[in-house]
């Protein structure tokens, strides 16, 4: 289901209609989490440690994992694993420092003795919050700090559930975290907001999280900076009588295998496409070893939708702005210029949103919700504020205190017409 401020184009037809909608189904967790960041700025790691104990079942004295338990969990890392999570970080590395490429400081004289300009100023210190989720997650640590250390961040925090698997510690550590905490949910993001006894407080809080975290994120948002307010993950795929019923399948199942609450969907212009990719999800399901999960989130959020043309399709992928969105159409390249609203693009059958998700280099943190309308995902910008500045000459000062003396003059600030004056006036003197 769609936001209802969108009209659906009534020319589509759903062929399989989503049985639940994954908006109203984040069922409202405000008053927990406001309790949550309450206590912990009274109580600070007082606080941490009972919501540690009640919620994560874990009793822990200290939260910072030390330096030899960080050089422990690498030595256990299984060294297939290892090299694999390393060729993720380079990727990532790369195509962070790439983007870095593009982001250019300026200065420029807009009129005589007139001299404005920005720096780009990376932030002093970030917490990333690294879900524990079902399964170890090892690309969400990378996601979230390689381009962190990319941007030149003086101090990464990172934060992650007491019982995530070893593995989630010593790929913290690969990705270059300073700290690392051993806290989860509601009371990470308090704990990273605010600053208790052991944990500092962050000027940013990025990563995705449940959503008694992603409520944190919300409630803390204003002193402290955030990425996005992220839920349920989403994929879509647009795809003409070309696609691949199989293929079309299995991708969304991959997607749909990380949650329950999983929004899955093809939209299509071939009908014939629509009913077999219909049964081959069900067939595919038979034998899915995540099967109970994935199936789940198929028969509640899972939707096929049929479109009699082209730009019927593009329109109704422009509202549901998915997170991630593949194109399986005779001309991908050509089909994805068409689209404006979505997370992460993925052109071609080969460009599976499997590989974002752990190793390509494009980053997985990525707008839910219908937020690809208005935002993309993470990048190395995020890390990174853009900061204006200007010194303006005596001849800067005659092209603009004249005009804004009389401006505030004519919105009757005296005191800003003063401001302006002064400057003029000495100089005349």
């Amino acid at each position: 289901m769609t936001s209802p401020r969108l009209p659906i184009p009534s020319s589509i037809e759903f062929v399989k209609s989503p049985n639940r909608d994954a908006v109203a189904d984040n069922s409202s967790v405000e008053t927990i989490v406001a309790e949550v960041i309450d206590r912990v700025a009274k109580e600070g790691d007082a606080a941490v440690r009972d919501y540690s104990k009640r919620f994560d079942k874990a009793d822990l004295e200290v939260f910072e994992v030390t330096a030899e338990e960080r050089e422990a969990a690498l030595s256990r890392m299984d060294p297939q694993t290892r090299a694999d999570t390393e060729f993720a970080i380079e990727n990532v590395r790369a195509f962070a420092k790439a983007q870095l490429g593009t982001l250019s400081e300026l200065e420029v004289e807009i009129r005589p003795g007139v001299h404005l300009g920005h720096r780009n100023i990376p932030l002093e210190r970030v917490g990333c919050y690294v879900p524990g989720g079902r399964y170890p997650l090892l690309s969400a640590p990378i996601m979230t700090i390689v381009p962190a250390k990319v941007a030149g961040v003086e101090e990464i925090v990172a934060c992650l559930p007491p019982n995530a698997h070893e593995a989630m510690i010593a790929g913290c550590h690969l990705s270059g975290a300073d700290r690392i905490f051993r806290i989860g949910g509601a009371q990470a993001i308090a704990a990273m907001a605010l600053g208790t006894e052991s944990v500092p407080p962050v000027d940013k809080i990025v990563g995705p999280g449940n959503a008694f975290v992603n409520e944190a994120k919300r409630q803390v948002f204003g002193p402290v900076g955030i990425d996005q307010l992220a839920g349920p993950s989403e994929i879509f795929i647009l795809a003409d009588e070309t696609g691949d019923a199989e293929m079309i399948a299995t991708d969304l199942l991959a997607q749909a295998e990380h949650d329950t609450r999983t929004r899955v969907g093809l939209i299509t212009t071939d009908k014939a496409l629509a009913e077999a990719v219909l049964v081959e999800v069900d067939k595919q399901l038979e034998t899915l070893s995540t099967a109970e999960t994935a199936g789940q989130a198929w028969r509640d959020y899972g939707e096929i939708v049929f479109c009699p043309d082209e730009e019927s399709m593009i329109a109704y992928s422009d509202i549901v702005a998915a997170e991630h969105l593949q194109v399986h159409t005779l001309d991908a390249k050509a089909f994805a210029k068409k689209l404006k609203h979505y997370g992460s693009l993925f052109i071609g059958t080969n460009s599976s949103v499997v590989y974002s998700d752990k190793c390509c280099g494009t980053n997985h943190t990525l707008p839910t919700m219908g937020a690809g309308r208005y935002t993309g995902g993470l990048w190395v910008g995020t890390y990174i504020k853009t900061c204006t500045h200007q010194w303006l000459s005596e001849e800067g000062v005659r092209q603009v205190a004249p005009p804004a003396a009389r401006q505030s003059a004519s919105e009757t600030l005296e005191g800003h017409r003063r401001a302006a004056q002064l400057r003029l006036d000495r100089m005349q003197d």
